[in-house]
């Protein structure tokens, strides 16, 4: 299992493809506030709730200062399409070989049914103004996380 991040470690940079298959990188965007969250597989029933609940609260989220990026193993022609059928207006980004998910922690040991595998554990990093870690998030349940989320940073209704 790799290593959770904790609060005021130096968040890891990274470049990854977004949907429309353009480079994304975290260091661009210093100065601003950035949520990071990792889902395990685009248009599933849990990932589609939770991307949706981000997507509906992009606007407080942005008015606080946030800027939203999802991450998840899919490649980036899935997210194109997960993007367009919800209607997903933030970042959608490709960690096929999950890299960056290790590097936050967000990838190892998971159990499904009494199975036991390596995977994607849904996970939410947000990172400071200065590249740090603010607050870091895992195995977060999909239904009713971005609400928490808001009230973890203040973040009023």
């Amino acid at each position: 299992m790799s290593e959770r991040l904790p609060t005021g470690a130096p968040a890891p940079d990274f470049t990854l493809r977004n949907a429309a298959g353009e480079d994304v990188t975290l260091s661009s965007l210093r100065g601003g506030s950035v949520v990071v969250y990792f889902y395990p597989a685009a248009a599933t029933p849990g990932c589609t709730t939770e991307a949706c609940d981000f997507r509906d609260n992009l606007a407080s989220l942005a008015a606080a200062g946030y800027t939203v990026l999802g991450i998840s193993p899919d490649p980036v022609g899935k997210l194109a399409a997960f993007a367009e059928k919800e209607s997903l207006t933030f970042p959608l980004l490709s960690d096929e070989d999950h890299a960056v998910a290790e590097a936050y922690g967000a990838w190892g040991e998971k159990k499904n049914y009494g199975k036991t595998y390596e995977g994607l554990i849904r996970s939410t990093v947000v990172v400071d103004p200065d590249g740090t870690v603010a607050l870091a998030q895992y195995n977060v349940r999909a239904t009713g996380h971005v609400a928490k989320l808001r009230r973890d940073l203040g973040i009023d209704a």
